[in-house]
This record gives C-alpha cells, sequence and structure tokens, in this order.
C-alpha cells in the first residue's frame, strides 16, 4: 500500500507556492492515495488513547487551543496502516518535496493527531521559530461533518501589522482564506513571521469531532545550536 501520491506531490509547483499570500501555503487535494486515504480514515486511533489539552495557558495571556491530543511516537499502539504511513513520510521522497518546497537541505519531523470538540477553537497565532512549517491531513468527510459546524483552518493576512507574539482576533485581519477540509485535503504552509492562522469555534453535536493529522516540520539543528537559537547562554565551566 502507497499513501502519498508522489505524482501529484512532484506537480507542485515551487515558485506558485514561495509566492503565495499572505504567505507560503498550498491546499491541494488528493496528495494521499484514494486507497490510503481510506484506510487511514478507517484506522483513526479512538479518543480514548488521547490526552486531553483543555484550559492550558499560553504565552502572555492568549487564549488556550482546546483539544484532544496524541503525539506519535515508535512504540504507540495504533493500526498498522498509521505506522506504515508514517514510515513513508519520513522516507526521502517526502522529505526531498518538503525540502524542495522549504528551500532547505535538511528537516526534522513529528507527528501528532488533533482531535476538536464543540465549543473549542484554536486562536489566531504564528508557530514557533523552530518550525519550518506544518503539514495538516483533514481526515472529516460531509458524510460525518456539516460545514455549518466550522473547522476550517483560516489562513489569516494581517498586512505586516501585528506582532507574531500578539494575540489579534480573528476580525483584525484583512485576509481571511479558509482551507478546505473535505475530500482528501490536506494543507501545507510555511511558517513564516507573519504566517497567522486559527480554527474559529466549532459548533457541532456532541458526538463529533474536527479530526485532523498534523505532521510539524521542524528546523534540524544539533542541541546547541537549538540553545542559541532559542536564546540559552552557553554554560561556562
Amino acid at each position: 500500500m502507497t499513501y502519498l501520491d508522489y505524482a501529484r506531490l512532484n506537480a507542485i509547483d515551487t515558485a506558485a507556492f514561495r509566492s503565495q499570500k499572505p504567505y507560503p501555503w498550498i491546499n491541494p487535494a488528493g496528495l494521499l492515495t484514494e486507497g490510503g486515504y481510506q484506510r487511514l480514515r478507517e484506522t483513526l486511533p479512538d479518543v480514548t488513547k488521547f490526552t486531553p489539552d483543555f484550559g492550558k495557558n499560553r504565552l502572555d495571556g492568549k487564549p488556550s487551543h482546546d483539544r484532544f491530543a496524541l503525539e506519535y511516537h515508535d512504540d504507540l499502539n495504533v493500526a498498522q496502516p498509521w505506522k506504515e504511513f508514517v514510515t513513508e513520510l519520513q522516507g526521502k521522497k517526502y522529505q526531498a518535496f518538503l525540502c524542495r518546497l522549504l528551500n532547505v537541505r535538511s528537516l526534522k519531523l513529528r507527528f501528532h493527531w488533533h482531535y476538536t470538540p464543540n465549543g473549542c477553537s484554536i486562536s489566531p497565532h504564528c508557530d514557533s521559530a523552530r518550525k519550518l512549517g506544518s503539514h495538516i491531513f483533514y481526515f472529516n468527510t460531509p458524510q460525518d461533518w456539516n460545514p455549518a459546524w466550522g473547522g476550517e483552518t483560516l489562513i489569516l493576512g494581517d498586512g505586516g501589522r501585528f506582532a507574531s507574539d500578539s494575540a489579534p482576533h480573528f476580525d483584525d485581519f484583512e485576509c481571511v482564506v479558509a482551507a478546505e477540509m473535505f475530500g482528501n485535503r490536506s494543507l501545507l504552509f510555511a511558517r513564516q513571521g507573519n504566517s497567522w492562522h486559527g480554527v474559529r469555534e466549532i459548533r457541532c453535536p456532541e458526538d463529533r469531532m474536527r479530526k485532523v493529522f498534523i505532521v510539524v516540520i521542524d528546523r534540524y539543528m544539533p542541541v546547541s545550536r537549538i540553545r542559541r537559537f532559542l536564546g540559552y547562554k552557553p554554560e561556562r565551566y
């Protein structure tokens, strides 16, 4: 079973991605093979495996990003298709695709699922500077999710008005684009100082949740460089 459609990956134009406004992003359909997408949907991990992540304080008093979260690791007890998919994501072809779009020689990947229930939201934010970007795979369909309930990731443009560590509201942005989330869609974006995004409050039945799998694309740096990048002073003996 192959999960990624490499012909579609290779067809994505680098220049078009990098020139996208308000920052580099794409929302393509069909980056997963149809068979792979169905297998992954059918074997999504149950929410009982997840850790509740609600009401946590964030930096500078920003609103909590409430959801159930599950971090992937090699010993995690999930269905075999998901282990196969992660192995493919860790392979040379997918990572070469990311390096091409993001204009880097190397990177490091992390993976997690987020399930978001009724009444929760992800306030506008820019990701941490350790990230190069994110690739979000959506696993809701029109059969289990009504578009009126929300759940779309919003690409937000501020015209350079807000500092990345500030806390603007959705209505403060001059550009708001909703990424499509049905039909084997994914959203890939590059992290920049203005890469604002978020999800408005979800209004869905209590037995439904927004379900995504996220490839977190981190900068690859040795530990000493990471410490310097984050502002730690070198230890002296």
